[in-house]
């Protein structure tokens, strides 16, 4: 659509008056307190005191013989945020694991060994089967009441559950029968409080739902509370839980200069500021230090996604609005001169980031071929899709269930940060075949015109 200059400007004197608010509550960390932090945690001497102790636990790798010991270790070191220390150790444990397995059987060894020996080797993408059950279910396909005793099977159970495939029936009576177990354990008077705890834990969010570096910490203390604590292992975890926050902090803090310095904030007032919020959620997603770029970069992404959904859902007049798309489609910044000062800000802001973001990108892989064309295609999907909800609102229409899902996975952002994330963690090896399949499924994809409402 042709932006009409003087249509715009008469326009926009009118909605000064009228735009929305949806009263977000203001921003809680302020820039001075994130400047702030300090840690003594970033010193060399804590480095080669990680790097000693994780000699020793190299060492317990060649110690652990007994099966059920090996997979215990393994499974502490992951649940501990240690599992990028000793990624080979933890590969060459589970080959071996699995090479014995296919010798020797191990349902003899109990359903606790069982169910931990199902969940460690499918988190790791290892084609193992639900059979490995079976020989604990009746001729009925129900798991038999004599094994319902022993809490720390059950609990392993429910854990190897939450894993199921479409069509593992066996998996879904094995979450049926452990979750009634566990409940009747939790609800009785004569159970420690320190394992009601942890059974209320399980029964909320099992381990493959949750996001792991925020679950370290009661891992942490839950370790501590252990009578036989592997105390090398703890000290480990401690230390390297410090400094990973450590670096967390000088992220943030980098992050926030980057922000202020782009954009003043005080100009975008209808939108959340939200910087902190959208780094915390980066680290859900990659938490260890050697992912700093792109904890950083999908920050910004995360940061630009709130900002233009509240452009779009908020403050902006249909007419701005298709003004912006057009602008993000031919990633031209002339067009915005017709647009409000806020508008403005905001695509400079955006269109100078996206541009950076994949310069970087580009020189950290050490690629010769830009990646903006990939990422401008998907955020310029993002804003179609946007636009299109914007005209629903200005009309007064409810989408069908079918076009509010299809324009939904569009405008929810999740091809925009899982592209980043592709290229973010893709290795050379792999760039060339994927490049090529990304061609076809994103940069020939276009916004459903059933979705576009005249």
């Amino acid at each position: 659509m042709d932006c009409s200059k003087g249509m715009l400007a008469d326009q926009q004197h009118v909605l000064q008056c009228q735009r929305r608010s949806a009263n977000y509550k203001p921003n809680i960390w302020k820039y001075d307190l994130l400047q702030s932090l300090a840690t003594q945690y970033n010193e060399e001497e804590y480095k080669r005191q990680v790097e000693k102790l994780k000699e020793e636990v190299m060492c317990m790798f060649m110690e652990a013989v007994d099966l059920v010991a090996k997979l215990e270790f393994i499974d502490n070191i992951e649940k501990l945020g240690l599992a990028n220390l000793f990624e080979m150790e933890i590969k060459e444990a589970l080959d071996t694991i699995v090479a014995f397995k296919n010798n020797h059987p191990i349902t003899e060894a109990g359903l606790y060994a069982n169910a931990l020996f199902f969940r460690l080797l499918r988190q790791h993408g290892f084609n193992i089967s639900q059979d490995i059950f079976r020989g604990f279910t009746s001729k009925m396909g129900t798991f038999i009441k004599t094994t319902n005793c022993d809490t720390k099977a059950m609990l392993e159970l429910l854990e190897a559950s939450h894993l199921a495939l479409e069509g593992e029936n066996i998996l879904i009576e094995a979450k049926a029968f452990s979750t009634g177990i566990l409940k009747n354990i939790t609800n009785s008077k004569n159970v420690e409080n320190k394992v009601t705890k942890q059974l209320s834990h399980a029964l909320e969010l099992p381990l493959q739902w949750r996001v792991q570096w925020y679950d370290v910490k009661s891992h942490i203390h839950e370790l501590e509370s252990n009578d036989n604590t592997n105390s090398v292992l703890l000290k480990l975890a401690k230390l390297n839980f410090n400094m990973v926050q450590a670096t967390h902090q000088n992220d943030l803090k980098e992050i926030s200069r980057w922000w202020k310095n782009l954009c003043p904030v005080e100009n975008l007032s209808f939108t959340r500021n939200r910087l902190v919020e959208s780094y915390l959620w980066a680290v859900g997603v990659a938490f260890e230090p050697q992912h700093k770029s792109f904890r950083k970069w999908l920050t910004k992404a995360i940061n630009f996604v709130l900002i233009i959904d509240d452009i779009y859902d908020i403050y902006g007049s249909l007419e701005e609005l298709e003004c912006f798309t057009n602008s993000v489609e031919r990633w031209d910044d002339k067009e915005i001169q017709r647009l409000p000062e806020c508008m403005k800000i905001c695509f400079q802001a955006f269109y100078n980031t996206i541009n950076e973001v994949a310069h970087e990108i580009q020189k950290e892989k050490g690629w010769k071929n830009s990646i903006l064309p990939y990422l401008h295609k998907v955020w310029a999907d993002f804003c179609k899709a946007l636009l299109v909800e914007a005209r629903w609102y200005n009309k007064s229409y409810t989408p069908t269930l079918d076009e509010y899902l299809e324009n939904g996975l569009v405008s929810s952002s999740g091809p925009v940060l899982s592209l980043l994330a592709f290229f973010s963690v893709m290795e050379e090896t792999t760039r060339e075949e994927l490049v090529d399949l990304l061609a076809k499924l994103i940069m020939n994809r276009p916004i459903s015109q059933s979705r576009m409402v005249k």
